[in-house]
């Protein structure tokens, strides 16, 4: 797989069954590309197309990776959850210790009282695990992590987190790139910025690299963000 747009439609249930309905849109020479729609409880809650290409050299750049401080520099955004105390149940399993991934932020973050901020975000992260040597899998699960901290970016210019009063959030469309190999249980750098909130939605686009500074992968996503109190967004 060489890129994905993928738009989720409704809430899906952990505890349901998922049906994968998938369309062979085309099989070429070199392209191969795919449609997919998930469908729970009788209704479809998620769509994607995916485009696959046999791999192929020619020409290569790319831009630079950021001077930011090595991960080990950094502190562990699991630890920064639990010295916030209790919080939504939804910012444990986003980033707490249950989850299969470790963050490590290059900006401060603070869930209880944010502080309004430039709309960008730079953090390194890996599994908490080995998943493997296959390379499928692995970008299966940058695939699943890309969809972190990209809206999050998107609200810190109103001072707000997944944990503000009155915040709905929740992603609309997301897209994303593979341009070279990656294995994920080593640190990549999560590059993020947000050019724009509008219509209740914020948008925000990321490069992914790996520690040595390779690009390995793009990302974009517009999600909503709902304030339902006054007095929250600044």
């Amino acid at each position: 797989m060489h890129s994905l747009h993928a738009y989720f439609l409704r809430r899906g249930d952990f505890n349901a069954p998922i049906v994968y309905q998938v369309d062979r849109s085309r099989d070429g020479g070199s392209f191969s590309s795919r449609r997919v729609v998930a469908i729970q409880h009788g209704e479809q809650i998620f769509h994607m197309a995916a485009s696959f290409q046999v791999p192929e050299e020619g020409l290569t750049h790319q831009i630079a990776m950021p001077d930011v401080p090595p991960p080990e520099a950094l502190p562990d955004l699991r630890e920064l959850i639990e010295a916030a105390g209790p919080l939504p149940p939804a910012v444990g399993r986003f980033a707490g210790r249950d989850s299969p991934f470790e963050f490590r932020t290059v900006q401060p973050v603070n869930f209880r009282s944010a502080e309004v901020a430039p709309p960008r975000f730079d953090v390194w992260f890996r599994t908490a695990g080995s998943p493997g040597s296959d390379a499928r899998q692995h970008r299966c699960l940058l695939a699943y992590v890309s969809d972190y901290h990209l809206i999050g970016t998107a609200m810190r210019p109103h001072g707000l987190t997944l944990a503000s009063p009155g915040v709905v959030v929740a992603s609309i469309d997301h897209a994303m790139w593979f341009h070279r190999e990656v294995r994920v249980d080593d640190w990549l750098l999560y590059s993020i910025e947000s050019p724009t909130m509008a219509g209740a939605r914020g948008f925000a686009h990321a490069s992914i690299f790996r520690r040595d500074g390779l690009l390995v992968a793009s990302t974009a996503q517009e999600g909503l963000v709902r304030v339902t109190r006054q007095d929250s967004p600044r």
